[in-house]
C-alpha cells in the first residue's frame, strides 16, 4: 500500500462505508489511484476457460456495479476484472445503510440487493471500453421479475458483445429466493436458457457460474453435476455467507451476505469440495477472504485455476491486487513451479 493510499483510507473510514466506496470510485476515474498495469511473469500467465490472463488475480463483481470505471480498472493491476450484478431495469436496491464494515473481522457485510443502473445505461459503457484486459459482467435479476432465468438471458443478449465472459449469479443472498435458482431443476433451465443465448452471439463467449458457500454436500454435489452436463464453463466459489460464526465487530448482526477474512476457510472448503466433485476437468474461480498472497497460492492449491478479491481492498487498497500478482510470483518460484497452472489442486485433499 502506497503512503497516498494509506492516506486515503484513513480519511474513507472516516465517512459511511457506501458513501466511501462512491468516493473511491470516482478517485479511480479521476486517475487518483494506482493503474500501474498488469503485473505478469511466465509463472503467472494463466488461462481461463480459453481467456488469456496476465496472472490469476481477478477482481470480483460489485466494486464497479455499473462499469464506469473499467480502463482506470483494466490498469490496476488484476488480471481480469468483473463488473456488475447487472439486471434488465435499473433498480435502487435495498434501503440504506446496507454496507456495513466489520473492521475487526477484517469483513464485510452487504444487503445492497443488485442496485445498478440497468442494462440500457450499462451495455454502452461496456461498448466504449478500451481494448486492455478480460472484463467479465455479472447477470442479475429484477426483484420483482416474474421470470428470472429470462432476466438472466435478456442482459447476456444485450451486454454479450461486448464483454469477454459473462457469470450467472444465482448465489447473492440478497435477493429474495435467488439462491432457490441453485437447485437442480431451476438451474437446468436456467442455464439452458443463458447458453442458448451465449450460442446465438456472434461471439460466443465463456458463461460462468458463481456459487453460494452454505450448500450441503449433496447440493453442491447436484450443482457440480448439473453445471457440467449444461457445459459451464467455470464456476465460481464463493459468493457471501450467511453464516456469523466467531465475529467480533459490532455490526456482526446486521442482515446481508458476510465478506472477508472470516469466510475464507469455508469458501476454501467448496472450492476444494468442487475440485474434487469435478475430478479437476472444470476451471474453478476461488473467492473468499483473500487477503494476501499466501491466501491467493492456498486457493489455487486446493483446486482455484484463478482467484478474485474485493473485501480486502477496503482495508488494504486498490493497490493489493498488483501486490498480491506480486508475491504470488515469489511464491511459485520459491516452491519450483515454472507456471502457476502446475500448482492448481495439489492440495486439495487436505481441505476435504
Amino acid at each position: 500500500m502506497t503512503p497516498l493510499e494509506r492516506l486515503g483510507l484513513g480519511l474513507l473510514h472516516r465517512i459511511d462505508p457506501e458513501t466511501a466506496h462512491g468516493l473511491a470510485i470516482r478517485a479511480l476515474r479521476a486517475g487518483l489511484a494506482p493503474q500501474p498495469g498488469a503485473f505478469t511473469t511466465p509463472r503467472l500467465r494463466t488461462t481461463l476457460a480459453g481467456l488469456d490472463l496476465p496472472n490469476p488475480v481477478g477482481l470480483a463483481a460489485g466494486f464497479d456495479k455499473n462499469a464506469t470505471a473499467l480502463d482506470p480498472l483494466a490498469r490496476a493491476g488484476f488480471g481480469f476484472i468483473e463488473v456488475g450484478a447487472v439486471t434488465p431495469r435499473p433498480q435502487p436496491g435495498n434501503p440504506r445503510p446496507r454496507l456495513f464494515r466489520l473492521s475487526q473481522d477484517r469483513a464485510a457485510i452487504n444487503r445492497f440487493g443488485f442496485n445498478n443502473d440497468g442494462m440500457e445505461a450499462i451495455a454502452p459503457r461496456l461498448a466504449a471500453r478500451g481494448k486492455d484486459g478480460v472484463l467479465g459482467l455479472n447477470l442479475g435479476a429484477n426483484k420483482d421479475s416474474p421470470d428470472r432465468a429470462e432476466d438472466f438471458a435478456r442482459v447476456l443478449a444485450r451486454c454479450g458483445p461486448f464483454i469477454d465472459f459473462a457469470t450467472v449469479n444465482v448465489s447473492s443472498p440478497n435477493t429474495e429466493k435467488l439462491r432457490d435458482l441453485q437447485g437442480a431443476a431451476a438451474l437446468r433451465e436456467l442455464l439452458a436458457r443463458v447458453i442458448e443465448t451465449r450460442n446465438w452471439l456472434k461471439r460466443p463467449i465463456p458463461v460462468f457460474l458463481k456459487i453460494a458457500p452454505d450448500l450441503t454436500d449433496t447440493e453442491l454435489a447436484d450443482l457440480a453435476g448439473v453445471a457440467m452436463d449444461m457445459g459451464v464453463d467455470t464456476i465460481i466459489a464463493t459468493n457471501t455467507t450467511l453464516a456469523r460464526d466467531g465475529l467480533t465487530s459490532p455490526h456482526r448482526g446486521e442482515t446481508g451476505g458476510l465478506s472477508g477474512a472470516p469466510l475464507f476457510e469455508k469458501s476454501t472448503r467448496v472450492l476444494a469440495r468442487l475440485y474434487d466433485l469435478t475430478g479437476g476437468d472444470m476451471p474453478l474461480v476461488g473467492v473468499g477472504g483473500i487477503g494476501s498472497a499466501e491466501d491467493a497460492y492456498a486457493k489455487i492449491r486446493a483446486g482455484a485455476t484463478a482467484v478474485q478479491l474485493y473485501t480486502a481492498m477496503i482495508y488494504q487498497g486498490l493497490s493489493l491486487g498488483a501486490d498480491i500478482a506480486r508475491g504470488l510470483d515469489v511464491l511459485l518460484e520459491r516452491d519450483g513451479f515454472a507456471n502457476v497452472s502446475q500448482a492448481v489442486g495439489i492440495s486439495t485433499k487436505d481441505w476435504l
